[in-house]
């Protein structure tokens, strides 16, 4: 089956946050380090609401700073937070481990930068099985040509590009859910 035919599923994913910190998000332009600060702030609202898994990484956190204070605050308790050296989050023995012991099939990416550590981790990803969901208003890189390449790039090797609402729906899969109106609410 294509991995486009996919529906993102809460039960069977997780939300991985990569690389939102201090540094890497004064980098980015204006307009984007707005828009992904609200996206994920809903998004987070949204896993809480949906009790969806959350696996944050933080690429060389002492020269880069860590996970902005926004988004920090808006994680769900006892996230846990990987450091990594290696641009593929995969790469990190304890995000590998964590993710081949969770029994998710499906992961769901956001973070920086689009064409480096979301793009290797994606793809790594997709290698070992995973049904990759990349955020596209969740992500974002430096350069929009970057950006724009990268999720080409995603698209052609079967990770899926989708945007928040479309994920968010997907994991509830109708409007009798229980959360509806709090992912309604998110959303709209």
């Amino acid at each position: 089956m294509s991995q486009a035919l996919s529906i993102a599923s809460a039960e069977k994913g997780v939300l991985m946050v990569v690389d939102i910190q201090d540094r890497l998000l004064s980098a980015m332009p204006q307009e984007q380090q707005q828009q992904i600060q609200k996206t994920m702030q809903t998004l987070l609202a949204a896993a809480d609401a949906l009790a969806l898994p959350v696996l944050v990484t933080e690429q060389y956190p002492k020269g880069l700073g860590h996970t902005v204070a926004g988004i920090q605050e808006a994680l769900p308790a006892n996230t846990p937070t990987f450091e990594k050296t290696h641009f593929s989050a995969w790469q990190v023995d304890a995000i590998a481990d964590a993710l081949k012991q969770s029994g998710y099939q499906q992961v769901f990416l956001s973070g920086m930068e689009t064409h480096i550590c979301v793009l290797q981790t994606a793809l790594d990803l997709l290698k070992q099985g995973f049904e990759v969901f990349v955020i596209e208003e969740a992500v974002c890189s430096r350069d929009n040509k970057n950006y724009l390449n990268a999720l080409t790039r995603l698209r052609e090797a079967g990770a899926v590009i989708t945007n928040i609402e479309s994920l968010l729906f997907e994991c509830i899969g109708d409007a009798r859910h229980p959360q509806f109106k709090t992912i309604s609410k998110l959303i709209i």
